[in-house]
């Protein structure tokens, strides 16, 4: 299919967001005016917020997928570009010259090991589950009723609420601490708005067919930016 332009098979919400970075700063080259370089614990509200610019804006410019998938040490574009046809060059990796010693690439952000959730999350809404989490697919997808109540699975921060990422429809993200994240796609409308604190049961969207063949509701879980099994958090 997990978590305003373009997250596409659902991350797809890859929501591979704020992944820990092993290296420090220093093993990144410098990066020109107008770019921000992501720091572990951000996300596209937090940055956008910071610089004055929408969560719609970043994404555009920056052609993401995902709002929800930032990797640390990624660099952003945060002023318009000169043109939106080309590639922004954000996301085109500096040239060097040619050196007689090879420089080691900095090494990648390691990967968190495998954790015991730490997190409580409540099902969104209940119905048959149709798809479970997978290499393709990065949620759980839960069969509903139209109009059915999606509620929100913990408490949090509402980062991403929009129908700008193909594949997802309207869309939602839930932000509920530095490292835990959650994406409801596909609804039929969206009760709460960009910026606003939900609590754990509340409201925040109705089911619906969205950017999907069926009525149905597709929840993703992120882990600093890791898509894992709904199934391991949810009661």
């Amino acid at each position: 299919m997990l978590f305003r332009p373009a997250l596409l098979r659902l991350v797809p919400l890859s929501l591979a967001a704020l992944l820990t970075a092993c290296a420090g700063t220093s093993a990144y080259p410098p990066i020109s005016a107008g770019h921000y370089r992501v720091q572990p614990g951000d996300t596209l509200y937090s940055i956008a917020r910071r610089h004055g610019r929408s969560v719609a804006e970043l994404t555009r410019w920056n052609r993401i997928a995902n709002p929800a998938a930032l990797n640390a040490g990624q660099v952003l574009r945060v002023i318009p570009p000169p043109t939106y046809a080309g590639t922004p060059s954000a996301t085109t990796p500096p040239k060097h010259p040619n050196t007689s010693r090879p420089v080691a690439p900095p090494k990648p952000p390691a990967k968190p090991a495998p954790a015991r959730p730490a997190i409580r999350l409540d099902w969104p809404l209940k119905g048959p589950l149709l798809a479970r989490f997978s290499g393709r697919n990065k949620g759980v997808d839960i069969g509903a009723k139209l109009g059915e109540p999606v509620r929100v699975a913990a408490p949090g921060k509402v980062v991403y609420a929009g129908q700008g990422i193909r594949a997802y429809g309207n869309l939602l993200i839930i932000k509920h601490d530095e490292h835990h994240l959650t994406a409801y796609a596909h609804n039929q409308r969206l009760l709460v708005g960009e910026g606003q604190t939900v609590r754990r049961g509340q409201q925040i969207a109705t089911a619906g067919s969205s950017g999907a063949d069926r009525v149905k509701l597709h929840f993703e879980v992120r882990v600093r930016g890791q898509a894992v099994d709904p199934l391991r958090y949810l009661n």
